[in-house]
């Protein structure tokens, strides 16, 4: 395998930047900040964000470089750009301004999308209603009111098995009216 040029001086930065070396440390500045904000501005799309980020990383390579056995100085600093945007993202904590603003979000962008769901809604539960009134109990014990089949038929005086058999026969009801729908 042959070492590039740029390993070749980069691992001659890092050794020097090992001893303190800040002239070494501003040319590693300078030939990664740049390609480094653009893949946290890639993955992150904050510019304030992504400029901390990668202050952030520089900072720990001069104050840590001495602690770290570093191989490849590049896939190290994208490495450690990639884990402190995920870092940031897993630590971001909502504020009651934006649980507001994500609750007043309206669920349909397009009217024709709200009006296609009020109408598969709207004939689906008109099949329940027009389910065998036992079935139509079962499937709403069972669908709506979340009781398993063993405490519907503990309820209803049935087995399990006649429990199982109703919503069986309700939901192939309802998926034929689906089907005859698309």
């Amino acid at each position: 395998m042959k070492i590039s040029s740029s390993n070749r001086k980069d691992s001659r930065l890092l050794k020097q930047l090992q001893k303190g070396n800040k002239e070494a440390f501003n040319a590693i500045f300078e030939k990664y900040w740049d390609r480094l904000y653009i893949y946290a501005f890639k993955i992150y799309n904050d510019e304030n964000i992504c400029e901390d980020i990668i202050q952030e990383v520089f900072i720990n390579l001069w104050e840590n470089n001495k602690n770290y056995q570093i191989e490849n100085l590049e896939a190290y600093l994208f490495r450690s750009v990639k884990n402190r945007i995920a870092n940031h993202i897993r630590d971001l904590k909502f504020t009651e301004l934006h649980e507001e603003v994500i609750n007043s979000i309206y669920l349909f962008n397009i009217p024709s999308e709200e009006l296609e769901y009020n109408e598969l809604k709207s004939g689906i539960f008109g099949r329940i209603e027009a389910l065998p009134p036992r079935c139509k109990q079962i499937f709403l014990l069972s669908r709506c009111e979340n009781y398993t089949n063993l405490e519907i038929a503990e309820l209803l005086k049935i087995s399990k098995r006649t429990v199982e058999t109703q919503i069986s026969n309700a939901i192939k009801l309802i998926r034929s009216y689906l089907g005859n729908e698309n």
